[in-house]
């Protein structure tokens, strides 16, 4: 096996478990992923076996990614999905669509995001959420993204289902988690389907059973 392919990930194992699982089943060490799923997370993952597709890995997953989130509002969690610990619960606000409608029309466009403290972003060399279990205090600076698109599938508070086609670098977490505090009733991730990364589509990704 040599080249660039999607695998559909499962929830449960890292986005370096699956590098693990391809590096055992085809033998080559030489092996990479483009765009990182959280452990919860499921869907496109883009991966690259041969040096030379490793070295062509970036150009292949720079451009929009698509994801289906599923936001729990009335709550946060300190990782800002459902696998952090729940805080601030407030089910007095219950917002209507039209104010749903209009809350994520704002984060349509260049928005400025800040990630969240539990993530892969280096800190002088350490990852941020590295240093947050070692006890540290992590502050991360706002950045800007670009998100192309938000769709409403569903609204049954508190389940907010939402499809986002996004630019490079976005955090659909911290994206949960600012809708929530607009709306003021706070929000998390409670689910994440990457369903495209560029032109890699989860109905054409790899069953990593299958590999």
């Amino acid at each position: 096996m040599d080249g660039i392919f999607a695998v559909n990930k499962p929830k449960g194992i890292t986005s370096h478990d699956v590098v693990d699982i391809i590096r055992k089943k085809t033998g080559i060490r030489r092996v990479g992923h483009g765009g990182t799923l959280d452990p919860m997370a499921e869907g496109v993952l883009v991966i690259a076996v041969g040096r030379e597709n490793t070295k062509s890995l970036d150009q292949f997953v720079k451009g929009e990614k698509e994801y289906i989130a599923e936001i729990f509002l009335g709550a946060n969690t300190d990782t800002y999905d459902s696998e952090g610990i729940i805080k601030n619960v407030n089910f007095n606000i219950i917002p209507n669509i039209g104010k749903i409608e209009e809350t994520i029309k704002l984060f349509v466009g260049n928005i400025s995001q800040i990630p969240p403290i539990y993530s892969s972003i280096k800190i002088a060399g350490k990852p941020a959420h590295r240093r947050v279990r070692a006890g540290q205090d992590v502050v991360l600076s706002p950045r800007e993204v670009f998100i192309k698109k938000i769709d409403i599938l569903l609204f049954e508070f508190p389940i907010l289902k939402l499809n986002v086609t996004t630019g490079p670098g976005v955090y659909i977490r911290s994206l949960a988690y600012d809708i929530g505090k607009k709306l003021a009733t706070g929000g998390y991730l409670k689910s994440l389907v990457r369903t495209r990364v560029n032109t890699f589509k989860l109905k054409e990704a790899i069953d990593l059973q299958k590999v």
